[in-house]
């Protein structure tokens, strides 16, 4: 073997270092210490929190909550989404993997795939089945179609799988997706029985303190107690009158106004209680649970709680952001922050644990409340959107069913069909654009299968690039004009868009590791992941694309 310089010099250096230890002269002593990590990482992430939430009410905020996280750790003021498709499933996605929908693949709640002809949940798994309750349907859940790493994967890798990782939410997707594949176990909320569940992906048998806790049937007792106000209903300064025509009701009420009975109707006396605050405090409470059952942060290694609180999603879609209802569940929903950092401040020590807050996505004011205020925004009706992107498809190439899907404003296109009648994607991309552009609420039409060449603005662009995935995404991309969106339903609100109602959102950092302060420079839900990665000293997530937010981490 031919022996170059460089080895023949790396062996005698090898042969220099190696003796004084076989002559019994003195040896270097190798000292070790432990990585300096927090006993405990809290990721909380609101469901439809919008970044104005956090000034609107903070007069009304009490000291231990949220004025907690903005006055004593780090505030990102000017944090906004990177993608266009604002969802739930989306956005936990990206915060937990710092990836974009075109990289973990999660592009919306909901998708469809060509390859089965079949619409496609986030978590569906057919290979699994529900623990924890008779409903065999809530359980056939996991990440599987997560197709990255999370934040939370690589904490269990880094420590050789010693770290816990936990996800517990109302929402199966928001337990599954934040907990990652490699989780010790999620668990969600069954309307049905009112149980929180997992599925056999996880464990074949509910862990005691879940179990302990579904005995306690909190659903019904809370349920009993209705719902009421914290405050005389006219210290609600920051809301509309409590009866207005653009709010919805809760199921089983003859009005929208407070107080609320939670009475609900026959097979959803349950989701009622979690269109109330009630579903924060069951949140909250089996967080704690999880973290007391668990033992989390009691370990030699970190452990990894992510809690989302979907209560205010679902109160926000029923009434707006700007009811009485929206704001009573933030002023409670800091309370329960409260009583959650005092907890960790008695389990693990004050400064031993991080927390880090943020939002699945915002939400764009109800349409109405706009229009009252002559303020521009609207409506479209889906039944006229979809008439009209049939019939034109229609009348250019002969009756056939070209459309397969319609999912998160992109139309799915019979490939099969167009092949057959020798019609391209651009094809028929031009006469959907002729069709659609002069329906009220629709600012563009893109095709996704040549979105180089799509005429729209850079800012926006880029985000529907982030979007597309080339196996789930459709081919027709519509675009809604600001202030609109698809409802059959004039009541409540929805998500959804690449504006800054939906975009911008809070990220908030705190406790150990974390400096004081705040920034005003833009950072993206992207760079949480990659934060949180760089605090713990891990591999940032596989499909990682974000940067750590380096003036909020201490040197």
């Amino acid at each position: 073997m031919k022996r170059t310089f460089r080895s023949f010099l790396n062996f005698s250096l090898l042969c220099l270092i190696t003796i004084p230890a076989v002559t019994g002269q003195a040896t270097v002593k190798s000292t070790t210490s432990a990585l300096a990590r927090p006993k405990l990482v809290v990721g909380i992430v609101v469901d439809q929190m919008r970044y104005d939430y956090l000034y609107r009410y903070y007069d009304k905020y009490k000291e231990g909550g949220l004025k907690r996280l903005m006055n004593d750790g780090f505030n990102c003021r000017n944090n906004h989404y990177h993608y266009a498709l604002t969802v739930t499933a989306a956005g936990h996605s990206a915060v937990y993997t710092g990836a974009l929908p075109a990289v973990n693949g999660i592009v919306g709640n909901d998708w469809f795939d060509k390859s089965t002809v079949a619409n496609v949940y986030c978590t569906d798994d057919i290979t699994v089945a529900t623990v924890g309750s008779s409903n065999v349907t809530v359980g056939k859940m996991s990440p599987k179609n997560l197709l990255t790493s999370t934040v939370t994967d690589q904490l269990r890798i880094a420590t050789n799988f010693r770290s816990k990782t936990i996800g517990v939410a109302i929402k199966d997707r928001a337990s599954i997706l934040p907990a990652g594949h490699a989780a010790s176990g999620a668990y969600w909320f069954d309307s049905k029985t009112g149980n929180f569940v997992t599925s056999t992906y996880y464990t074949n048998e509910l862990p005691k303190w879940v179990q302990d806790y579904n005995n306690k049937k909190m659903p019904g007792e809370f349920a009993k107690r209705g719902w009421k106000t914290l405050l005389p209903i006219e210290q609600y300064t920051q809301s509309s009158p409590d009866d207005v025509n653009w709010e919805g009701k809760i199921s089983g009420e003859p009005k929208s106004v407070f107080p609320h009975e939670l009475i609900g109707t026959a097979g959803d006396a349950f989701t009622v209680v979690t269109t109330s605050p009630w579903g924060n405090t069951m949140t909250k409470e089996m967080a704690i649970a999880a973290i007391k059952g668990e033992n989390m942060g009691k370990g030699a290694d970190t452990d990894f709680l992510a809690v989302s609180f979907s209560t205010p999603d679902r109160i926000g879609h029923a009434f707006g952001p700007n009811s009485v209802e929206q704001e009573d569940n933030y002023l409670k929903l800091d309370m329960e922050f409260a009583e959650l950092f005092n907890f960790l401040d008695s389990w693990t020590g004050k400064g031993n644990y991080t927390v880090f807050l943020t939002a699945d996505h915002g939400a764009m004011d109800v349409p109405a409340f706009w229009q009252e205020h002559k303020l521009p925004a609207g409506l479209m009706s889906p039944t006229t959107l979809t008439r009209n992107i049939v019939k034109s498809l229609n009348d250019a190439f002969g009756e056939g069913e070209y459309v397969q899907a319609f999912e998160n404003y992109q139309i799915y296109l019979n490939n099969a069909l167009l092949k057959e009648k020798k019609v391209t994607v651009a094809d028929a991309y031009q006469v959907l654009r002729t069709a659609l552009l002069p329906m009220q609420g629709v600012a563009d039409v893109l095709n996704l299968k040549n979105i180089g060449e799509a005429p729209l603005n850079t800012y926006q662009l880029e985000m529907y690039k982030n979007n597309i995935n080339a196996k789930r995404s459709g081919d027709i991309q519509v675009i809604v004009q600001p202030g609109w969106f698809a409802a059959s339903y004039a009541t409540g609100t929805d998500h959804g868009t690449p504006y800054n109602y939906d975009t911008h959102v809070p990220f908030l950092l705190y406790g150990w590791g974390v400096n004081k302060g705040e920034t005003l420079r833009r950072t993206t839900i992207a760079d949480i992941a990659p934060t949180i990665s760089a605090l713990l000293h891990i591999l940032p997530p596989s499909g990682n694309v974000g940067n750590p937010v380096e003036e909020a981490l201490k040197k």
